[in-house]
């Protein structure tokens, strides 16, 4: 059995390049099994003694995952391809059997001892096609039938050129993902320049790519929108590749799939945080290079540092807000709590976090409050008599000298720092996880009539 390395012909925008290479020394299902450096790195013996990643599907927006793969046998849920041909489990590409094996390999062979065993090896793989349509149409597509057929995770280890919400097919589903407490990981881009789409969209966890010294790989694209970064060359992975049940590649797309196979360990061991929650351990959990340590930090190539799945499993990380660092229609579905849209009140009152406790008149549990006996409810109740008016005279009198007292110690308000009439300047809501909008160089395509291939 032969490790070859993946061609970049698969297409631009899969985020795994390298080139063939000839007389590719015999390697054994051991020898691949020794090659995934990574796991040697992350220490998975120790994590996969906490967390497997049991129950959580994690959904794949790919070129199909070859569901016969003896590392992937019994992982691959149906899925989904748009078209009806199947390509969802029988690919014609090894780009998605090669992250779904990141993500889910189980190994094979007496004791798993063999072939490929990725990061969450008691995951479940959810295949969506990602088919040759333009980002616009198939990715939202994708997340959205991923949210509705219950996934926690999406990996998407694909990209495009394209400004943080100049989609709004795209924002809208990611805005989806959010109300559904479903986190979406995506992969920075392979051309060395800005962090690519979907990645830059707000509420992505965005993914760059280090080598094994711990480097950023020199293609791994960058900006503030960049979260984490992890593993990303000489990574060996599932698929047909020149004839060979695996391959090696260099790329975000590998980042990718680790940060997402990470996010299912993360989701099984504490189902009850929302996604912005474990994107929170994820990023507070990863390693800091040397070269950064007491710099701030997110930084623009490494993010918060270079993902640590066993730290994100096992430190103390307070739990945060619900958005933890996503930001965008995370922030704004948190509000309710667990990742859910709020609750609506009626009338005037307004939410306040995880409490569901509304204030103002119009809120349902005031107004419940508002119907109990109060120690003075009978002196409301006019039942007639010369003394219940006297009562209420000497109320009113005691009502009347309150209120000129407190007119006597009113203190007029601070004047504000700007002209008479302008008011204070309304507050700017800027996206928190990335900069001013750049253009971006367009990925090169290999083939002829472009779009996602």
């Amino acid at each position: 059995m032969r490790l070859t390395r993946l061609a970049a012909a698969l297409g631009a925008t899969a985020l795994t390049a390298g080139t063939l290479f000839a007389g590719a020394p015999t390697a054994s299902a051991d020898q691949v099994r020794d090659a995934e450096w990574q796991n040697t790195y992350f220490g998975m013996d120790k994590a996969w003694s906490v967390s497997k990643g049991d129950g959580v599907i994690v959904a794949l927006i790919d070129s199909g995952v070859d569901a016969s793969h003896p590392d992937l046998a019994g992982s691959v849920l149906p899925g989904y391809d748009r078209s009806g041909s199947d390509k969802n489990t029988k690919p014609t590409d090894s780009h998605g059997t090669g992250m779904a094996s990141l993500i889910a390999g189980h190994g094979h062979g007496a004791g798993a001892a063999e072939g490929i065993m990725g990061i969450a090896p008691g995951a479940k793989i959810l295949p969506i096609y990602k088919g040759t349509a333009s980002k616009a149409d198939m990715v939202p597509e994708g997340i959205r039938w991923a949210v509705d057929h219950n996934a926690k995770v999406i990996n998407v280890s694909l990209a495009d050129a394209g400004r943080p919400g100049s989609d709004a097919k795209l924002t809208e589903a990611v805005a989806y993902a959010a109300q559904h407490d479903v986190l979406i990981v995506a992969g920075s881009g392979n051309d060395g320049t800005a962090v690519a789409s979907p990645a830059n969209e707000p509420g992505v966890l965005a993914v760059g790519a280090t080598d094994k010294a711990g480097t950023v790989w020199a293609r791994s694209n960058y900006g503030s929108s960049l979260l984490v970064t992890a593993p990303g060359t000489d990574i060996v992975g599932a698929g047909e590749c020149s004839g060979n049940q695996y391959c090696i590649a260099d790329g975000t797309s590998n980042s990718t799939a680790l940060v997402s196979g990470a996010a299912a360990l993360v989701r099984a061991k504490f189902p009850d945080l929302t996604a912005g929650q474990v994107a929170e351990r994820l990023v507070k959990s990863a390693k800091v290079p040397a070269a950064l340590q007491g710099a701030k930090l997110p930084d623009q190539h490494y993010g918060y540092g270079i993902l640590s799945p066993y730290d994100a499993l096992t430190k103390d990380i307070p739990v945060g807000p619900p958005q933890g660092p996503l930001g965008g229609p995370y922030a704004k579905s948190s509000a309710g709590g667990g990742g859910a849209t709020p609750a609506a009140t009626s009338g005037a009152g307004t939410g306040s976090g995880d409490s569901g406790v509304g204030t103002g008149s119009g809120d349902p549990g005031l107004q419940e409050m508002a119907k109990d006996d109060g120690p003075g409810a009978g002196l409301l109740v006019v039942a007639g008599g010369g003394a219940v008016v006297l009562l209420l005279l000497v109320l009113l009198v005691v009502v009347l000298v309150s209120r000129s007292w407190r007119r006597a110690r009113f203190v007029p308000p601070v004047p504000q720092p700007y002209p008479p009439g302008q008011g204070w300047p309304p507050v700017q809501q800027q996206p928190p996880y990335y900069g001013p909008p750049q253009q971006q160089t367009p990925y090169q395509q290999p083939h002829q009539g472009g779009g996602w291939q």
